[in-house]
């Protein structure tokens, strides 16, 4: 890391990466300095889409490479554990794709790898680090909703996918839940912490993944949270959280949100709005800054995403898993 940027290396080639790696080319303080991938073609061909100068065809010489400050682990989340645990292994700080891992258990032992080696880690949930969230966790904690009563929250895509597709395979952590319920239950979490009881139902696929969930999250405080996601069809991708004193409203991409509406008792509704100058609303470039704000002031991890947060956050996933019954191949 130097005193003008921040050097990233991106492990991984597929979508999200194309995405994120967008988002650091255009922050004039990020510099993309290498990329991993299993094949070397692969990693060659975006390593020329990004003009990125060093491309590898295996993760060990990413990990390797003293650089590299920072490595952002953009593979399916079933291979988050062998990524991740790699690099800070090698001494080499990460930012890793949600969910952040197949299960707690994973979870656990990255972020005990991270501490051993006094190494900054990081879940890459955009959502935490999104301007509007924040001005909406930061409306509820000052209590201008009252006691939070209900939180709802949904995220569903049409489809269909096959049999084939990543999604629907389990030996990837296929399924709605990892790829899409874990959003929901995040947002949920970020507001009330993690529940105290899961109640959960599904359909499954004949692969054994979950291709819709609902879970009813209970908190001892007394509040609830209804969760749902589907990869059968598409849904408002809508949030919801009532409180005692009123409520708020997000209408549609709630962990990217445009707007929010704040209803209160016996006054107008107030609607809340991104800020032109924060860039589109699905950019993950505000991820990204947190990340290389953290780092330059010498945080292990981020207090928008704390590693205590994401564990509770794969503790819920998995016991929605245990009551749905998915399991997944490669768990031990």
């Amino acid at each position: 890391m130097t005193a003008q940027s921040v050097r990233w290396g991106i492990l991984a080639t597929g979508g999200i990466a194309a995405a994120f790696t967008g988002a650091l080319v255009d922050l004039p303080d990020a510099e993309v300095v290498a990329v991993a991938s299993r094949t070397e073609a692969s990693a060659k061909g975006f390593a020329e889409r990004f003009g990125i100068p060093r491309a590898y065809g295996d993760w060990a010489s990413l990990a390797a490479d003293e650089d590299v400050d920072v490595v952002y682990v953009a593979t399916p989340h079933s291979a988050h554990r062998a990524a991740a645990g790699l690099c800070l292994e090698a001494g080499r700080d990460v930012l890793c794709e949600k969910a952040f891992t197949l299960n707690a258990r994973e979870a656990g032992e990255l972020v005990a790898l991270a501490r051993a080696h006094d190494r900054f880690l990081m879940e890459a949930m955009w959502m935490y680090c999104h301007p509007l969230v924040r001005r909406l966790k930061a409306l509820v904690d000052d209590g201008a909703i009252g006691e939070i009563r209900t939180v709802q929250a949904d995220f569903g895509l049409a489809g269909p996918f096959p049999p084939s597709h990543r999604l629907r395979d389990p030996a990837q952590g296929g399924g709605a839940l990892l790829d899409l319920g874990v959003y929901p239950v995040s947002f949920a979490q970020l507001l009330l912490g993690e529940p105290s009881e899961v109640a959960a139902r599904a359909v499954l696929s004949e692969e054994g993944v979950d291709l819709q969930t609902g879970a009813v999250l209970s908190f001892d405080s007394g509040a609830l949270a209804t969760v749902h996601c589907s990869l059968t069809g598409g849904t408002p991708v809508a949030a919801s959280v009532t409180g005692s004193a009123g409520r708020i409203d997000v209408p549609d991409g709630f962990f990217f949100p445009e707007r929010f509406v704040l209803h209160r008792d016996g006054r107008d509704p107030q609607e809340f709005t991104a800020d032109p100058a924060d860039g589109p609303r699905d950019t993950l470039r505000h991820e990204a800054g947190e990340v290389m704000r953290a780092l330059r002031a010498g945080e292990r991890e981020s207090p928008l995403v704390p590693l205590d947060g994401s564990l509770a956050v794969m503790r819920t996933l998995d016991a929605v898993r245990e009551r749905i019954g998915v399991r997944y191949p490669n768990e031990a």
